[in-house]
């Protein structure tokens, strides 16, 4: 097998992209159900603040915090301590009717995991895979994403 190191080099770049999106997946998703990232719209907080805010745990609280810092989802000031959105973050992470609000996006990500079982069947047997044998938040949560791009119906 002749391999071009420049190509496994590319694609093995592609493949870290993804496995980064894949893993931060949950996290936006866990942030969105805690209203994490609407509170920290409102206010920069260090951890601690934001823990006592949200009713979440202060050292669970700082590496979810440190994760989105990581990512690009959120900022970080060492000198206050304190995590914040930019005004850019906060529409999409956390004003819901934002033409731009993504974590719908990813709880589609969600329903398409627990499909795998499904899909794998569909694929050996040939059967399909009907829409209404989808988890139930690949038809609810995905409003989240796609009803602000939407035109009002009426």
């Amino acid at each position: 097998m002749a391999i071009d190191e420049n190509k496994l080099n590319e694609f093995m770049g592609k493949f870290v992209g993804d496995l980064g999106a894949v893993m931060h997946a949950a996290t936006v998703v866990v942030g969105d159900t805690l209203g994490l990232y609407k509170a920290l719209a409102e206010k920069p907080a260090t951890a601690d603040e934001l823990a006592k805010r949200t009713g979440t745990d202060p050292r669970y609280l700082r590496e979810w915090l440190s994760a989105q810092t990581a990512s690009g989802y959120a900022q970080y000031d060492a000198k206050s301590e304190t995590f914040s959105l930019t005004e850019e973050q906060a529409f999409a992470l956390a004003v819901e009717n934002s033409p731009a609000f993504i974590p719908g996006a990813f709880q589609i990500s969600v329903a398409q995991f627990k499909a795998i079982p499904k899909m794998t069947q569909a694929l050996r047997s040939g059967a399909g895979l009907g829409w209404h044998e989808h988890d139930a938040s690949l038809f609810t949560e995905p409003s989240d994403f796609s009803a602000p791009a939407m035109p009002p119906t009426s």
